[in-house]
C-alpha cells in the first residue's frame, strides 16, 4: 500500500494535481473536501469533529483493502503541533499494512492561488468555496495566521519533494510526481 500526502496552501492545486495523478497511477484520490462538503450540507455549517471521524473511517477501511494506494490532500499548518500530530495519526492507521509514505508539497504565490480559487474545477468540487469573495478572504486570513509552506529542511521524512507549480499544468506536475516516486 502507498499513501501519498499531497500538501500545500489553499488553492495551490492539491485536488487538481491529485485528480491528474489518479489518472496515471493506481492511486485513489481522497481530497479533503470529500468529507468537508457533505458535513456542511448535513449540519449547515463546518463541524470539525464529524469531518475528522469520517476521515478516520475512510482511512481505516481503505488501509484494509488491496488497493494500490491513496492520495490524501491536506493543508498542513507547519507552525501548528496539532497538524504534525495529525499526519502521524494518519500514518499510524496505515503502518500495520506495510504502507510506503510519500510527501509532495505544492507551492505557489498568493496571487496565483487567488486566481485558482475561482477555477471551474474547484468550484464544481467544493461547494463551500463558491462564495469566492469569502473564500478569497479566508485564503488571505489563513496566510496571515498560519505558516502553510515548509521551511527548507523542515520535512524530516524520506520520499519528500517540494514543487513550485506556479507555472506548471496539473498533468505535468502529476507526471513529475509519478516519475520521482516510480508510482
Amino acid at each position: 500500500m502507498k499513501l501519498l500526502f499531497l500538501i500545500g496552501n489553499a488553492a495551490v492545486g492539491k485536488m487538481t494535481v491529485g485528480q491528474e495523478l489518479m489518472k496515471i497511477t493506481g492511486l485513489r484520490l481522497f481530497h479533503n473536501h470529500m468529507t468537508i462538503e457533505p458535513v456542511i450540507e448535513i449540519f449547515g455549517q463546518f463541524n470539525g469533529a464529524a469531518i475528522n471521524r469520517l476521515r478516520q473511517v475512510v482511512f481505516e477501511e481503505f488501509a484494509k483493502t488491496d488497493n494500490y494506494g491513496m492520495i490524501y490532500t491536506y493543508m498542513w499548518a507547519f507552525d501548528q503541533r496539532t497538524d504534525w500530530d495529525y499526519v502521524e495519526q494518519v500514518k499510524r492507521i496505515f503502518e500495520p499494512y506495510d504502507t510506503e509514505f510519500y510527501y509532495v508539497e505544492l507551492v505557489a504565490s498568493q496571487a496565483v492561488r487567488l486566481e485558482r480559487n475561482a477555477s471551474d474545477n474547484r468550484l464544481q468540487n467544493k461547494a463551500s468555496k463558491r462564495n469566492v469573495s469569502w473564500s478569497n478572504q479566508r485564503l488571505i486570513d489563513d496566510d496571515k495566521h498560519y505558516r502553510l509552506e515548509s521551511m527548507d529542511g523542515e520535512i524530516p521524512f524520506g520520499n519528500y519533494i517540494k514543487i513550485d507549480n506556479t507555472n506548471l499544468a496539473p498533468d505535468v506536475v502529476a507526471q513529475m510526481i509519478k516519475k520521482q516516486f516510480n508510482l
